[in-house]
């Protein structure tokens, strides 16, 4: 389950949740988690863009064996070591999934034919990304090759023979992410559970945060691979790919600063229970499964005004909107009452910006511009290069005005 700009804007708010995985500064950890999709992806379509990348199904198994293995070496877990392929995902997020992939075929289709016109030609089948799903025989061939590996490593290396190995494969219900918070959920249930244990999980959909604040644990971390923001960015190998390590331990501590102002007035406020009111806020700007509300983007600074309306209407809620993974609806109703009043105000924003848009790129605005209308000159006997430039310059000022919307709800999407 993705979370769009989620990481970004709190590695933004919050800077000192990282820190660069190194080998030798790494902290111990008990169990470690795969979400392995992420690897699957990275290892058989790193660049989408690239017409002439070819690469083979032994090579796309062979790779991520290496950067499996390149994990595991890293953080070397004690007791248990988990891998979660993605199986069938609910309901909820097979039309996004549907279309999802529909586009990715059609992103492809136009690469080729731009290439085509281009004079270049491919000269092996492209990898279809789209096979990388639950059922299809290529996953199949890939539970079959993982479970191989799985039991050469434990056989051959001794790193191994110390941990339970668990694979997960595309053929348990489930996204991986999931099937990984399931587990943990099971060991919690058990009686001899140690809650000191220290848990790592590895993934690159933002939702693991989210997921890692709502198992309450105290030594949760969350490895990911360094994120460059940028359209031009290229993903390296895993030999030259730096991990960091973002600590959930710091990020309650940072959300306890964010609501300090509650902790100092209420009596009632619980550091536990909001955590949990603050994922329920974060469903609100949109995810895997649910659209966002409208006009409501992390992008747009969302988060900022959902803290505000919690901060403002808590004091009369008597409590926690989410009190042990019960949502108490009458103060669910409050907490909306509020945060429609400042969804009104950015309607009428947006309006107003809209209509003042609108304004700029319409015909008439462009005529007032110049004063008078370019008929009357090309009917009189003014010389016809001075029509001509009149007529230009209108066009340009039309191109300007659009292509000023265009950027408008680029930055807003």
């Amino acid at each position: 389950m993705g979370v769009p700009k989620f990481f970004r804007y709190i590695s933004e708010r919050y800077p000192c949740l990282s820190e660069l995985a190194r080998e030798q500064s790494i902290p111990d950890f008990d169990n470690f988690y795969l979400d392995m999709n992420g690897i699957i992806h990275n290892c058989s379509h790193p660049d989408d863009s690239d017409i002439h990348f070819s690469i083979s199904e032994e090579q796309i198994f062979k790779d991520i064996f290496n950067y499996i293995d390149k994990l595991f070496f890293l953080i070397k877990p004690k007791k248990l070591f988990f891998m979660a392929v993605d199986g069938v995902a609910p309901r909820a997020k097979m039309n996004q999934q549907r279309g999802r992939r529909f586009r990715a075929a059609k992103e492809a289709e136009i690469l080729e034919e731009k290439a085509l016109r281009s004079g270049e030609i491919r000269q092996n089948e492209r990898f279809d990304s789209n096979c990388i799903t639950p059922g299809t025989e290529f996953m199949t061939r890939l539970h079959e090759a993982l479970r191989y590996f799985v039991k050469s490593k434990i056989s051959t290396d001794s790193i191994w023979q110390t941990t339970r190995v668990i694979l997960s494969g595309h053929n348990c219900p489930g996204e991986g992410e999931h099937k990984i918070m399931d587990y943990i959920r099971y060991m919690k249930s058990e009686k001899e559970y140690d809650l000191n244990t220290r848990h790592c999980i590895y993934g690159l959909d933002a939702d693991l945060i989210i997921l890692g604040l709502c198992t309450h644990e105290l030594h949760f971390i969350v490895l990911r691979e360094e994120v460059k923001f940028g359209r031009n960015t290229k993903r390296a190998s895993v030999e030259e790919t730096r991990f960091f390590l973002l600590h959930l331990s710091l990020l309650r501590e940072y959300l306890e600063l964010e609501f300090n102002e509650l902790r100092k007035s209420c009596a009632k406020f619980d550091i536990v229970n909001m955590i949990d009111d603050w994922i329920l806020m974060g469903f609100l700007v949109g995810n895997d499964f649910i659209p966002h509300l409208p006009y409501f983007h992390i992008s747009s600074n969302a988060l900022p005004l959902l803290y505000k309306s919690y901060i403002e209407v808590f004091p009369t809620l008597g409590g926690h909107i989410n009190e042990g993974g019960k949502l108490n609806l009458e103060r669910l109703e409050k907490y909306f009452a509020a945060l429609a009043i400042v969804e009104f105000k950015l309607f009428q924003d947006n309006i107003c910006d809209l209509k003042y848009l609108t304004s700029k790129i319409s015909k008439n605005a462009t005529d007032e511009t110049f004063d008078f209308n370019t008929i009357h000159v090309s009917k009189s006997k003014t010389e016809s290069d001075l029509t001509l430039l009149m007529e230009n310059t209108k066009m340009s000022a039309m191109k300007v005005g659009i292509l000023e919307t265009f950027r408008f709800y680029q930055d807003n999407d």
